[in-house]
Formats: C-alpha cells, structure tokens, sequence
C-alpha cells in the first residue's frame, strides 16, 4: 500500500484507498496576509511561500494557487494570454498600500477596460470595475477580444513548480474557466444574465469560441504533463443553476473531462455554496471532482450526503470552512469536529480529502491551524 504524501494523493486521485486520509489544506491568503503584515507566528517566520508553511506541518498538497500571485489573479500563473488583433495594456499602481491593476484593451469594435485592487489591509483581491459597463455593454468589442484571445500553456513554469513540490503532492493546474464563468468575470454573476437575456446571439458565440479555445488550453496542459486540472467557476447553484449549466457549460465540462480522462489525468471544478441540485448533474458530464464543496451553514449538504448524492465516482475536497476558524477555539472542540467528520468520510477515503471549503481566513488563529493538524495526525488512519 502507497504511504508517502504523493502516492496518498495520487491513491485518492485514480479513486484507490489510501494508506491515510488526504490533508491537503489551503493557506494562501492566510499566508501572504500574515507574511505582508510581519504577523508569522516565530515557528513559521522562516517560511517564505505557502508550501514552505504546508511543509513545515507535515500536511499534503494538492493545490491550484500553490504558485498564484495573489495581488494580481485569484488563479491562474501557469499560461500566457495571447492576442491577435487586440492591444493590451497594464498599468500597475500603488494607492496607499493597496496595489490597483488597470487593464484597457484595444479591439477593432472598442476600448474596454477593467481595475482590480488588491486590498492590503484584508490581502484580497477584488474587482472594482468589470469590462463590461452594467447600463451600456460594449458587447461587439468584448466580442472581438473573445475572438482574439487565446492561451499558451507554460510547460517550463509548471515543471518547476511541480519540482518544488516534489514528493509532497500534485499541483493541481488552475487555469481554466467555463464559457458561464467567462461572463461572470467580465461584467459580474448578476449582470451575466440580464446579457443572456439581452444578448442571447452574441453571448453564445463567445461562449462558444471562448470554450474552443479553453479546450485548446486543456490539450496543451496535458500535453505539458499535468495530472489535475481545474475549471475555477465557483459552481454555486445561485449563479450556475442547473438548467444554466447544462445550456452553457455542459459541453465544456464533458470535452474537458473527456480529454482529461484520456490522458490518464483528473478533471475538476471549484465549487462554493449550494451543491445539491447540481451534484447528479456535474457526476452525469465525467466531471472527476469538485473542489470545496460547502456544508451548512455556507452550503446545503453535508460532505458524505454530497457523496452519495455525486454517484460512485467524484472526488470531493473541502470539509473545513471560515465557519469553523471561528466557532472553534479549543483543542476538545477541534477534535470532537474532525473526528466525526473523518469518521463520516472514512467510506469515502478513496475519493476524499480533507481540505478548505475554500480558503484559511486571515483572522484564523495559529494555535486553531495547529489544533486541525495534530487531531488529523491523531486520527487520519483508515
């Protein structure tokens, strides 16, 4: 039986038992808040990135921002952006200690432009300005940067990546997004339907071309050797309701986990908030994972019930949320809640790893991330 930190990931991966339960947590915005600010406890001050932190626990990775900069993208790091007819400029500034990004795009139909902020005094990054303006869409510009836009996968920025990693786990590759999502990102959840509505002709080309060449992406990242690949959507139900998913984003979950498949590697989806109506569904296209999933109070269905719900197959990661970094504050009410949740999960080890629902909060407590480590420690054999 595989014991080391890679094979349990990789056990769990091609859906075999591992020797342990999977701890591969999410420390990225703790991380890089406590790191900004000077406030690394003295046992981590000499960590210098999220792994170093991940390693000096002991603990597992299986990550798709293990390599992200945080001040500029919430994913993504491993593929270039290409254009074809389409300037692009960037502009990055300091204002105060917040760092402002603006991107303006030239196309042949329009300028569109976007800001982000990241916000040190919370080390986020947020979206102040989307691409397209809520009263008056520059839709046929926006379609041209679509038509122009493709992504060239870094196999050399990936392979030392997972180099670094080496034998404690897998980089699991962040790059990709859904044709749904590629509206979300360009004009925010709530106005992507008022352009579905309005737009409907236009919004299915791009959708349609922007899912072409995303497939691309994916045949090259397996091309590149990757072994997990995720679609970074936030497969909420209140923004990707079923029948949503299966108009716009069905084809390109189905292909992306169909070309995955084929190359002896795992296709995944991020998913925060309600799951329950869309797990049969997202099991149905091949989907291999969903990332996160949340449980009440931030979801609406508890992990083991998501996996029943989700079919023979799909593996889940999540099972610690910002929930619990503040409602647990003693070593006795961490282990009696990581007790009975890996007791309710050890059905499912061979397709489940205890992980963030979806990231450590920076207001968590160094003794609480310890507590989380040690009651694992105690009582991750299977």
């Amino acid at each position: 039986m595989q014991t080391g930190k890679r094979d349990a990931v990789c056990s769990v991966l091609q859906r075999q038992r591992p020797a342990r339960m999977v701890y591969a947590p999410n420390y990225w915005q703790w991380f890089a808040h406590h790191q900004n600010h000077g406030t690394l406890p003295p046992e981590v001050s000499h960590c210098r990135t999220q792994l170093d932190l991940i390693r000096h626990l002991g603990l597992d990775v299986f990550s798709r921002n293990i390599y992200c900069d945080p001040t500029r993208c919430w994913f993504g790091g491993l593929a270039e952006e290409t254009w074809d007819g389409v300037e692009v400029r960037e502009q990055c500034t300091t204002v105060g200690q917040d760092i402002v990004t603006e991107k303006t795009y030239r196309t042949r139909a329009g300028v569109l432009s976007e800001r982000l902020r990241y916000i040190f005094a919370e080390s986020t990054l947020v979206q102040e300005k989307f691409l397209l303006d809520e009263a008056n869409p520059a839709m046929e510009a926006f379609a041209e940067l679509v038509r122009g836009r493709r992504w060239k996968f870094r196999p050399d920025r990936f392979n030392v990546v997972q180099r670094d990693v080496g034998d404690d786990g897998i980089v699991n590759a962040g790059e990709l997004f859904s044709p749904l999502k590629l509206l979300h990102v360009a004009a925010g959840a709530a106005n992507a339907v008022f352009l579905l509505q309005d737009y409907p002709e236009l919004c299915h080309e791009v959708m349609e071309t922007h899912q072409a060449a995303q497939l691309e992406l994916v045949r090259q990242m397996l091309a590149g050797g990757v072994q997990a690949a995720i679609s970074m959507d936030n497969l909420d139900a209140m923004f990707h309701p079923p029948h949503y998913v299966e108009q716009y984003s069905a084809g390109f979950y189905e292909q992306a986990a169909r070309l995955c498949r084929a190359a002896g590697a795992v296709f995944m989806i991020h998913a925060c908030g309600q799951q329950r109506v869309l797990l049969p569904l997202i099991a149905s296209l091949g989907v291999d994972g969903l990332e996160g999933v949340a449980f009440p109070p931030l979801g609406d269905v508890q992990l083991d019930e998501a996996m029943r719900l989700s079919g023979d197959r799909m593996i889940i990661t999540g099972g610690i949320s910002a929930a619990e970094f503040g409602r647990l504050a003693t070593q006795q009410e961490v282990s009696a809640y990581v007790r009975e949740l890996l007791e309710r999960m050890k059905p499912f080890a061979h397709r489940f790893m205890l992980s963030a629902s979806c990231n450590t909060p920076y207001t968590a407590s160094w003794e609480t991330i310890r507590h989380f480590r040690d009651v694992w420690q105690e009582c991750s054999a299977i």
